[in-house]
């Protein structure tokens, strides 16, 4: 059968410069272990299926699949399929939002302009936040192959996709990090964790912070821009008073090390309630023939 089928650079404007997801348009009737075959065989950090929706509040149900497991949330695949819905006029925007139906629940987004310049943005779920202990953070900092910031202690930060969340010193640091991703494997799975993330400041340029993230358990080493893992680190950076002080929102910076250049929207709302958001470009469009 044939599927239309999109892959979307996320994070970006500019082709070849964000994350890029698969998204099938059409995945009526296909079973699970078929989706995860496809999410195999694209081998992108997610592939995502879009279906009709089951609440009736939705515009559209998607299931999101990394290369060896279904995701009930993730940041980039929502924006990309948004994109790709909105492309393609599967659903419009009601007020400025569409809204998904996934694992987590109900995701609203918000629309802001059209085609070439739409930027889309998501309000980050509810996250249960456990501080990793020290026993934990040293055999993070091994991992690393560098030190955390300790008075910002590291934690698992769980939105349906979970994140260990920890800041190093400087966004040169985060760069320069060659984590050891065997054992990263390990770690993530004793914690039940989809992978970790870090982030540390930047001393110039209009990008407040650095962000990597890599998911080695997911059979993604790194993630070259990711949304959950940009969500994750403003939970951490909120639990911890981090955000800065009279703005409501900051940038962040993804994917250099990877030869990508991806800018993240992060905004907070007076309530607290945090959003993450960017720019969308389709660079396939065909279709799916399985």
């Amino acid at each position: 059968m044939k599927r239309a089928f999109k892959v979307v650079d996320v994070f970006t404007k500019t082709p070849l410069l964000g994350n890029p997801v698969a998204v099938v348009l059409d995945a009526d009737g296909l079973d699970t272990k078929t989706m995860q075959a496809i999410a195999g065989w694209t081998n992108l950090s997610e592939t995502t299926f879009l279906l009709p929706p089951q609440n009736p509040q939705a515009d559209y149900q998607l299931r999101i699949f990394t290369p060896r497991h279904e995701l009930p949330f993730a940041g980039h695949p929502t924006l990309g399929s948004a994109h790709a819905v909105l492309e393609v006029g599967r659903a419009a925007p009601r007020n400025g939002v569409v809204v998904q139906e996934c694992g987590v629940g109900l995701v609203k987004l918000a629309v802001d302009g059209d085609g070439v310049n739409r930027t889309l943005s998501f309000a980050v779920p509810p996250a249960k936040l456990t501080p990793l202990n020290p026993a934990q953070i040293e055999r993070l900092e091994g991992i690393l192959g560098a030190t955390v910031e300790r008075k910002m202690t590291p934690m698992i930060v769980d939105m349906g996709v979970v994140w260990i969340v920890a800041q190093l010193s400087s966004a040169a640091k985060v760069r320069a990090l060659r984590p050891d991703f065997a054992r990263s494997v390990a770690f993530e799975r004793s914690l039940g964790a989809t992978g970790i993330t870090v982030f540390g400041p930047h001393a110039t340029g209009d990008a407040q912070i650095e962000v990597r993230s890599f998911a080695c358990s997911q059979g993604v080493q790194e993630d070259p821009v990711c949304g959950s893992g940009n969500g994750s680190v403003a939970i951490f950076c909120q639990a911890h008073g981090l955000l800065p002080k009279r703005r409501s929102a900051y940038t962040a910076t993804q994917g250099h090390c990877l030869g990508r250049s991806g800018r993240i929207a992060v905004h907070i709302a007076p309530d607290g309630q945090i959003a993450i958001g960017g720019q969308c470009v389709t660079t396939v469009d065909g279709i799916l023939q399985n």
